[in-house]
């Protein structure tokens, strides 16, 4: 292995899907399978064992059903995250969930590394058809309690996917406050969640994707 080759772990709840994927990328020059699983694994043990530089995750048919698991991950600063999803429709949450790059799964392998690499450069990566189209007016959704500037900026910061860690530095605070500002943001958006508060957010035009 040389430096410049790039260890990506394959996240996948379908088999034949992580050896599609594993196929698809094998022969990219530059580009090592460090390992695959399935999100209902234990993610962090297996980030440990396989020491990957990023993690691609394909999201299936149902993109919801494990775009919480991503957040929990993301949260933690382990690896940066490139989702596969059949549609733009659930790109914007999984954005907020803090997806670094986002793709269609018709991408041919070269076009998978290429942004795999992107994102490991600290780069985000949307093909085409991915990118959250902003909200009508007819969709704007009340909230319950307006926002504090400061709530405003941190909200910015999970919409961009970053970790209440990245938050903190960016906003030169505490990693405490940070987290004191996200139970507020949730309170006041009636939110459960991190991707929910984003969802909420940009229906009420207090920020765009």
């Amino acid at each position: 292995m040389t430096m410049s080759d790039l260890r990506v772990l394959i996240v996948a709840d379908d088999p034949l899907a992580r050896a599609g994927l594993t196929a698809l990328l094998t022969s990219q020059a530059q580009l090592i399978i460090a390992g695959q699983t399935s999100s209902d694994a234990d993610l962090r043990a297996a980030t440990a064992a396989f020491v990957p530089d990023v993690v691609l995750w394909d999201l299936g048919w149902n993109p919801s059903e494990r775009i919480d698991r991503v957040g929990r991950y993301t949260d933690e600063s382990v690896a940066p995250v490139v989702a596969l999803l059949p549609t733009a429709e659930s790109a914007g949450a999984a954005r907020a969930a803090g997806v670094r790059g986002v793709l269609g799964r018709a991408l041919d392998g070269a076009q998978m590394a290429a942004a795999a690499r992107a994102v490991w450069e600290g780069l985000q990566v949307f093909s085409d058809g991915m990118v959250a189209q902003p909200v009508a007016p007819d969709d704007v959704e009340p909230i319950v309690e307006p926002l504090s500037p400061r709530e405003l900026d941190v909200l910015r910061g999970i919409a961009e996917g970053l970790s209440n860690k990245l938050i903190a530095r960016q906003l030169e605070i505490s990693e405490h406050t940070v987290k004191f500002h996200v139970n507020a943001i949730l309170g006041k958006l009636g939110a459960q969640s991190r991707t929910e508060a984003v969802v909420r957010a940009t229906r009420a035009g207090l920020i765009w994707l």
